[in-house]
């Protein structure tokens, strides 16, 4: 692929990546949440009781992001933090009844958020947009990305 196709659709690759999180932080804001926030409520909804590092892990955002975040969740009434029975120096995340009753809120939002970015695409086209964008977030990604060859050795 020339570098101009490759320019072009990198430009488009993160368009789509910043309009689909514009689209679902509006869809989001409706229910009083701002992006980032509904990966956590997910992630609990998943997984309640997860500490601030395991969801930090899990998410791939650093542990102060995510604490500051938890922070807000809380004072908004959907989070609570509990401290371990067996290590008093961690927490544990848990949503309260109020996050609970917002998951599926959330979900919806999702869901509007994917039909809208989806919408015209056939099965077939989103299965291959699927494993194209896979395989370009794991050239990406940090195991991906060391010991790669610089651009010049694969313009072909």
């Amino acid at each position: 692929m020339a570098k101009t196709d490759r320019s072009v659709t990198m430009t488009r690759l993160q368009a789509a990546a910043r309009l689909s999180r514009t689209v679902l932080a509006a869809k989001l804001l409706d229910h009083g949440f701002y992006a980032g926030q509904d990966q956590i409520m997910l992630a609990l909804s998943q997984q309640d009781g997860q500490t601030p590092g395991q969801l930090a892990m899990r998410l791939g955002v650093r542990p102060p992001t995510i604490t500051k975040t938890i922070n807000r969740l809380q004072a908004q009434g959907f989070l609570d933090k509990r401290a371990s029975e067996e290590d008093a120096r961690q927490a544990h995340v848990m949503l309260t009844e109020r996050g609970r009753e917002t998951i599926k809120a959330i979900e919806k939002s999702v869901r509007k958020a994917e039909k809208q970015a989806f919408k015209g695409l056939e099965k077939k086209e989103l299965k291959a947009l699927a494993k194209l964008l896979a395989r370009v977030e794991g050239n990406l990604s940090v195991n991906g990305f060391a010991g790669e060859p610089d651009d010049d050795e694969t313009d072909e």
